[in-house]
């Protein structure tokens, strides 16, 4: 009797770890999984997790790197634990075992499990499974056995053969979750496209990897993952980064103004200047500069000169930005600055995340140096949050900080490509021809109260803009006390106003009954509301509002907060949005929920958290 139907498992969602040496592959062979998943009409959610040294030892604990994934139907995060656990070697296992569900699957090399590689990774017997007290279905697979010989016939040096298990374990993975190879040869075959003999020799062990399952196919559960209804679409897997840019690039159409990026390489932000760098076919100027300075005055004189003006960074690079940054805002030059939030202070952690740059955004420049402050929810939403950052910028002629941090700059998530008309026309803040006879650098359009954008070389509109104070009428040099006054004041509310052009902060899950309002912002979205699911499911009734619009809040803010008899809010810092909405709404008593780990939330840990609140006398 075939008993294999008994083996299937049907899961709504499943969580895939990939996890190995630095050098093993696995964000490659994490993303082609993930690639292969939205293909099918999959959510996905993905959380690359590697160290921060650019080579540890070989083997060793420090140098393991880890991709983990959550496929299904209706998924926002990755994942607190896996069902299924890709160890390539002893350190991998031992560093990540504990992410895995109790009776999940291990997939080992089982050729790494020698006293050498055991050795490495400070195990004490040459038995890891049983040293760690695991309890799981444990697939001791010889993935470098098998690579080698499916390479045999080839020319490939043994160190290049090497290179290609973590494919064999991807072509392993596709089998068990019946993800089609053609979608993986197609991925390998853009990621290879100039070393055709590499991409032959991938296919292959691909292929090997995926005849390995069939054989083992008695002694493993296998999986069906259910699939959202979707909208009809193209679909594909990105990147925060990679959607940041393209929002990026849409601004730019939807604005008539050519895109300049003046960046300098910092992780976790670097891929916003790669991706943009290959744009050059849409006009984009995309320039790397000497250092983070640089990059910001570059673009502040890309705005002078009439461009949708963009300098990324993360927290390191903001700081030194800062001095033109407020150069930006003595100007009233559009500007975007793209902050991919990473664990400081300093060097810090630079490649785990954080929500620790809110204060900086939002005050850290000297003098009165008021800007719009926005935070991208999701990978998906860093397309559209790039893309309003920029209408912001344009249209109130503002510097405007655009958050998001590394959970979601390297992370994806499956995403419809959006048609041209579902975003609007942006409309650049120029001098009406009517003015044209009257027109001064600061004259103020009376409904928002941004200044009019004259771009040099038009004829009438000569002026000058630097940064010392200037008259508010004339656009000359002023020392005057009350002129100066006037101007800061002018410039804060010009900031204020642009909460008349946000939408209103959404309430989701809410109903009559919920009196707990859970408050995030930026990319904890995910996770707080699956939190939010599982605490309403308990029968708790909590309400969710994640906050996209930092500075201004949207105008409903205050409402919002009244209505609720507890606000929990919950962040990756010590709670400076706490204290900021603390500030705002003293009569409000927030409670808060933190985590500065350099880690993102676990979804059990913020239920555990929100309901000890709740209990709470």
């Amino acid at each position: 009797m075939d008993n294999t139907n008994e083996r299937v498992k049907s899961l709504h969602q499943v969580a895939v770890r990939f996890s190995g040496d630095s050098g093993d592959g696995m964000q490659l062979a994490g993303n082609i999984f993930t690639n292969v998943s939205a293909g099918m009409g999959n959510s996905v959610s993905t959380f690359p997790d590697y160290p921060a040294e650019i080579r540890a030892p070989q083997g060793s604990l420090g140098g393991v790197s880890g991709f983990q994934v959550s496929i299904g139907a209706g998924v926002h995060t990755p994942g607190d634990e896996c069902d299924v656990l890709v160890a390539m070697n002893p350190a991998a296992l031992k560093q990540n075992y504990k992410f895995l569900r109790k009776g999940g699957v291990i997939i080992t090399d089982v050729d790494s499990f020698k006293p050498e590689g055991l050795k490495k990774a400070k195990f004490e017997t040459d038995d890891a499974i049983k040293e760690l007290g695991i309890n799981a279905q444990v697939v001791e697979v010889p993935v470098t056995t098998m690579t080698k010989a499916a390479l045999a016939d080839t020319q490939m040096d043994a160190k290049s053969v090497l290179k290609c298990r973590n494919i064999f374990a991807l072509g392993l993975l596709c089998w068990l979750f019946d993800r089609p190879l053609e979608s993986a040869q197609k991925m390998l075959r853009a990621k290879f496209a100039k070393k055709p003999a590499v991409y032959e020799a991938n296919v292959k062990v691909l292929r090997a990897g995926y005849d390995y399952g069939h054989n083992i196919h008695a002694s493993v559960s296998t999986y069906r993952v259910e699939t959202d209804e979707i909208r009809p679409g193209t679909y594909t897997d990105v990147k925060g980064n990679e959607a940041t840019a393209y929002g990026l690039i849409m601004a730019s159409e939807k604005s008539g103004c050519p895109l300049f990026l003046g960046s300098y390489p910092i992780t976790p932000a670097t891929d916003i200047l790669h991706e943009l760098a290959k744009r050059k076919d849409l006009g984009v100027k995309a320039c790397q500069m000497e250092d983070e300075i640089a990059g910001v005055c570059s673009a502040i004189g890309a705005s002078f000169a009439g461009d949708l003006a963009v300098t990324s960074t993360s927290g390191p690079g903001l700081a030194l930005k800062g001095e033109a940054i407020g150069l930006a805002v003595m100007a009233e030059l559009p500007l975007v600055v793209i902050d991919v939030q990473r664990g400081g202070p300093s060097t810090g952690l630079p490649t785990k995340t954080e929500q620790t740059d809110l204060q900086q955004a939002l005050y850290g420049r000297n003098g009165e140096s008021p800007l719009a402050v926005v935070a991208a929810l999701s990978p998906t939403d860093c397309f559209t949050t790039a893309f309003e950052a920029s209408r912001i910028a344009i249209e109130h002629m503002t510097p405007v900080i655009m958050l998001t941090d590394a959970f979601i700059g390297n992370g994806s998530s499956a995403w419809r490509i959006p048609e041209a008309d579902e975003y609007p026309e942006i409309k650049p803040k120029r001098v009406p021809d009517e003015l044209r006879d009257t027109w001064q650098p600061y004259m103020r359009d009376p409904r928002d109260m941004a200044r009019y954008w004259a771009v040099p070389g038009t004829p009438g509109l000569m002026h000058r803009l630097g940064g010392l104070e200037k008259n508010a009428k004339t656009g000359n040099l002023s020392n005057d006390p009350a002129n100066h006054e006037a101007m800061v004041l002018a410039r804060r509310e010009k900031i204020q106003r642009i909460a008349d052009d946000i939408p209103a902060q959404e309430v989701i899950l809410d109903s009559p009954e919920a009196d707990t309002l859970l408050v995030g912002w930026g990319g904890t979205f995910g996770h707080l509301y699956t939190a939010a699911e599982e605490l309403n499911r308990e029968g708790h009734k909590v309400a969710l509002a994640q906050f996209r619009y930092i500075n201004p809040l949207p105008a409903n803010t205050a409402d919002i907060m009244r209505r609720y008899k507890r606000v929990i809010v919950a962040e990756l810092n010590t709670g400076q949005f706490a204290d900021y909405l603390q500030a705002r709404f003293p009569r409000t008593r927030i409670e808060r929920i933190n985590k500065i780990q350099g880690q993102p939330f676990m979804v059990a840990e913020l239920v555990e958290a929100v309901k000890s609140i709740i209990n709470k006398k």
